[in-house]
């Protein structure tokens, strides 16, 4: 199968806690010649699985601190997911800044509910995900140009996305992931909301 190489360099920002599927996942994004950012963990792993990965840390010049818990809140990661890309103005700020251009957001939340049988407070708080939600809500805003997926089960779809349109995603799986998005991660936030009423 020959991929026709698009002019602009594509990038997909990964940092997903279930690595499950990952492998599918870069093999094919990398024959539509997409590079990788991601964080700590999931970029060792992807490198380990022998593909390429810029760490974010590379890209922001700042390094993670406290134990993960601030990762990928940094304006210049932001600017690259909220910029519209056909306003001349964003476009100049934007370029400005020497960062990737973010085309997919593939994120995983921490697993809250599969925490909340444990006795120990603290082990449940670190499973609050902050970065993550995040980063989705900022591509899912973006959605006219930014595919966000987080569920493992979209990888396929993803793939098969960028197969009907020569390696870039549709305005139509793009809302609709959006749609996704927002519609989990109330979700999320309901279930953090209860627990703490509760506790």
């Amino acid at each position: 199968m020959v991929i026709r190489k698009n002019l602009k360099q594509k990038y997909a920002l990964i940092s997903v806690f279930d690595k499950k599927n990952l492998r599918y996942l870069c093999s094919n994004l990398n024959k539509y010649n997409y590079k990788f950012i991601s964080t700590g963990s999931t970029g060792n792993y992807i490198r380990g699985m022998g593909f390429k990965c810029r760490d974010i840390s590379k890209i922001t010049k700042f390094k993670e601190m406290f134990d993960g818990r601030i990762k990928t809140l940094n304006p210049l990661i932001y600017s690259s997911l909220l910029y519209k890309r056909e306003n001349e103005f964003h476009k100049k700020q934007f370029l400005s800044l020497k960062v990737p251009e973010i085309d997919i957001v593939i994120v995983n939340l921490y697993p809250f509910h599969k925490y909340l049988k444990r006795k120990g407070i603290n082990d449940i708080i670190e499973m609050i995900d902050i970065g993550g939600p995040s980063l989705l809500r900022a591509a899912g805003k973006n959605f006219r140009y930014i595919a966000p997926i987080m569920d493992i089960k979209d990888y396929k779809k993803l793939i098969s996305n960028l197969k009907k349109n020569n390696g870039v995603t549709d305005f139509s799986f793009r809302k609709k992931m959006a749609h996704k998005i927002y519609k989990s991660t109330s979700g999320y936030d309901k279930i953090i909301s209860d627990w703490l009423d509760e506790s």
